[in-house]
């Protein structure tokens, strides 16, 4: 089986990367990781060069990664920043690093996709050992999987990469609920009370919230979409990088899979939210506003999301990384990995101590956020 890198997504054909088995989540599907470089959301000025694993047999594409060089740690949601602090002390460069992962999307999911019918083992095998070739042939620090799904992060593990746990707070449909009254009813009365003021806070502020499908959003929705990113991203110091075309062709090409909340007051679309869907998961990803209304960030970016699971029949909501406020909504913490090669025996011992001192206290802190669950005795804790 012979490997290659690609830098331009383009180059391979939608119908040849989309066969791929993984390519189910819309995150990884062909139209979303070209769509950021046609768009112009990843290039190597802002620190993010597409350098994407391809492994081929005479049957064609049999296995893919996607990868970038990156010269930076923002966009990742998984924070290094004290390793590259030790690299420099030393006296070495921790940049540019290998990644594999999806740009600025801290969602849980396969990050090696392989043709139907191949050995899973022998794929993730082989893409370790073809991104550990990429690493010793540029000179790199390291390459870092980020976020991959459970049993991905079991495979490699296996190879010798060393897992990172972190924590992000996920709804489940575990039961099965009828409707969102359903879910309620299993949470405690305290938190019922304080979901339905919030929910109530929303409907009386006079503002209409319409939750549309990527086909049927309007160019002018999606650049007032734009505008709302832009200004949340500016109020936390932080810099919008995916552009308006990027969203509009997500809406293009992706259809039903992406979802989108809208408060409407007066004619005006004055907030929204963004997530995408799968067969098993959804995930919320943006969320801006131009004023702020009592309950209405909530009512779209978790209780429309919650209802909109439970109608679908829709397993689990990944509401985005971090928030403790969102316990009392029912999102649970739940564990999530990111596996590490790191070629420097020195620095891979030190990193291995880290981690190792690092897991009891996500794991401690993961059991100490499940006591604060808003579900009844017996509910929520398995």
């Amino acid at each position: 089986m012979d490997a290659a890198v690609v830098t331009d997504l383009t180059t391979i054909s939608s119908d040849e990367w989309n066969a791929l088995r993984g390519t189910e989540v819309p995150f990884l599907r062909h139209e979303f990781l070209a769509g950021l470089e046609t768009t112009g959301c990843i290039t190597a000025d802002i620190g993010w060069l597409p350098h994407h694993l391809l492994l081929r047999d005479a049957k064609g594409l049999a296995a893919a990664v996607p990868g970038y060089l990156k010269g930076h740690s923002w966009g990742e949601f998984v924070f290094d920043w004290a390793w590259a602090d030790a690299y420099e002390r030393h006296g070495l460069r921790y940049y540019p690093k290998l990644i594999h992962a999806v740009p600025f999307t801290p969602a849980t999911g396969p990050r090696i996709l392989w043709r139907p019918g191949l050995d899973a083992t022998e794929a993730t095998m082989l893409a370790v050992e073809a991104s550990k070739a990429v690493v010793a042939e540029r000179d790199l620090s390291s390459a870092h999987w980020l976020f991959p799904s459970p049993a991905q992060s079991e495979a490699l593990e296996a190879t010798g990469l060393l897992r990172r746990t972190g924590c992000q707070f996920h709804w489940h449909n575990d039961p099965g609920y009828r409707d969102f009254q359903d879910f309620l009813d299993t949470l405690t009365s305290r938190r019922r009370k304080s979901i339905r003021r919030e929910r109530r806070q929303a409907r009386e502020s006079g503002v209409e919230v319409v939750l549309k499908t990527g086909d049927t959003i309007t160019e002018q929705e999606w650049h007032t979409f734009h505008a709302l990113y832009a200004r949340t991203f500016h109020e936390h110091g932080n810099v919008p990088l995916l552009t308006t075309e990027f969203f509009v062709h997500c809406g293009q090409t992706l259809g039903e899979s992406v979802l989108m909340v809208q408060g409407w007051r007066d004619g005006r679309m004055l907030a929204a939210a963004l997530l995408f869907r799968d067969d098993e998961t959804l995930y919320g990803r943006y969320w801006g506003c131009f004023e702020d209304v009592p309950g209405l960030h909530f009512e779209a970016c978790y209780y429309q999301g919650i209802e909109y699971c439970i109608t679908n029949g829709i397993q689990r909501f990944e509401p985005g990384a971090q928030g403790e406020h969102k316990i009392s909504r029912g999102f649970l913490p739940t564990a999530t990995r990111s596996c590490h090669w790191i070629p420097d025996p020195r620095f891979r011992e030190a990193i291995a101590d880290f981690l190792h001192r690092e897991t009891p206290m996500v794991e401690r802190y993961i059991e100490e956020m499940h006591a604060h669950t808003p579900y009844r005795i017996g509910r929520g804790n398995e």
